[in-house]
């Protein structure tokens, strides 16, 4: 079979809620995929940043693959003798005195609302069910009926409702309009560090900060979706640290597995996550001793080889690079660590065109909200691969 014959089987047989680019990948090493026609391309999404460690990760696999030979799952009903060992890990490099950990990253999300609205009802002693979350307008934090209920962008919610009550949505970055929106029923405030799926959206020096300051003001939790931005992406473990903030509760996911299995994570303090008792929520394979494992793997690869540095060191080379090249598309380069958005100028055409140039000189980058490329390669990418990209990447942008 060629590529052709694997898109039709695609396009015949699955739900068309995704648009790829036309490659049919059948290997991946390291920061390397390859087609199934053999062509080998540099991969410079991650799986949305679910890659960090790279495709494969002998050390991932290898202890995988192992507890496969043993034991796979148990369900929450009975322990088993990983969870703990994941645990003591998750708490030993976040500082979080617990975790509840889930499989995908949107399971995280509803878990987060579900302990901040019991926190808001059963510690702040808000009326029952008048529980208030305030986000951020140009969110993402995942494809549930409740998620999208505040979600700003049509697309993703105008088909679906009737959608869930219980949030405010503010302006991102705007410290007053989050003064404003706080109320005694304000349980949480719910906010990315950095917009990926917006675009690579950063909001003002001193905006987290201030937002955490708010909500400690007004006995407030304050929320932060690391799920993309987390474990190193953005050249530190959370990038709430850029301003030293340490949110009541971290929601993490994607590269927790090394993207070998779906693993998520709530994070928390006891008073906090000790809210919830026995059957209030749970997981067939949340926590499950293969979870556990590929967890307590992917985490001690972020930590041996210290990708948070790598990642800060690599992403300010591979930004400053970016930012010398001449092109008339160019509108801005954001980014932090190795989380980076080229946006375009409306008349570039989109960036849909630019990410098919990339694939034919074999680098695999997506477009995001229509005009925005996201650079965001595996965390353990050298200096020497950038720069045999870089000079592709240029010549992409300076396109007709």
């Amino acid at each position: 079979m060629n590529t052709q014959d694997y898109i039709n089987l695609e396009e015949q047989y699955g739900a068309h809620n995704y648009k790829p680019l036309d490659v049919v990948l059948s290997k991946g090493k390291g920061v390397w995929v390859e087609d199934v026609e053999g062509k080998r391309y540099l991969d410079c999404l991650s799986a949305y940043s679910a890659l960090n460690q790279g495709h494969c990760h002998p050390k991932i696999v290898q202890a995988m693959t192992e507890q496969l030979q043993n034991l796979s799952l148990t369900s929450r009903a009975f322990r088993n003798d990983k969870l703990g060992i994941f645990y003591k890990k998750l708490s030993d490099m976040t500082g979080y005195e617990m975790s509840l950990p889930m499989n995908s990253g949107a399971e995280a999300v509803e878990t987060a609302i579900k302990v901040a609205r019991k926190w808001g009802y059963a510690v702040k002693g808000i009326p029952k069910y008048e529980a208030e979350i305030i986000v951020a307008a140009g969110n993402f934090h995942g494809r549930t009926v409740t998620i999208i209920s505040f979600s700003t962008e049509p697309l993703y919610k105008e088909a679906f409702g009737p959608f869930t009550p219980g949030f405010k949505v503010i302006p991102f970055g705007d410290l007053e309009a989050l003064k404003a929106a706080i109320g005694p029923n304000t349980a949480a405030v719910m906010l990315e560090p950095i917009q990926g799926e917006n675009g690579v959206i950063i909001p003002p020096e001193g905006y987290l900060r201030g937002a955490a300051d708010l909500c400690k003001q007004n006995n407030v939790l304050f929320i932060a979706d690391e799920i993309q931005t987390g474990l190193g992406r953005t050249g530190k473990l959370f990038a709430s640290e850029y301003e030293g903030v340490r949110p009541d509760i971290t929601i993490i996911g994607k590269a927790l597995s090394g993207g070998l299995y779906p693993v998520s994570a709530v994070l928390a303090d006891k008073p906090v996550l000790g809210l919830i008792v026995p059957s209030e929520h749970g997981s067939t394979f949340g926590g499950s001793p293969l979870a556990a494992v590929v967890g307590t793997a992917a985490l001690e690869v972020i930590e041996e080889e210290k990708l948070p540095e790598r990642s800060f060191k690599l992403g300010k080379y591979f930004m400053d690079h970016l930012s010398e090249i001449n092109s008339p598309h160019i509108k801005e380069i954001r980014g932090k660590g190795l989380l980076i958005g080229v946006e375009l100028k409306p008349e570039a055409g989109g960036a849909r065109r630019f990410c098919e140039s990339l694939q034919d000189e074999g680098i695999l980058a997506k477009e995001t909200h229509t005009h925005v490329i996201r650079f965001a390669p595996p965390l353990i990418i050298d200096q020497e691969t950038l720069d045999w990209a870089l000079p592709k990447i240029a010549g992409v942008l300076r396109q007709a």
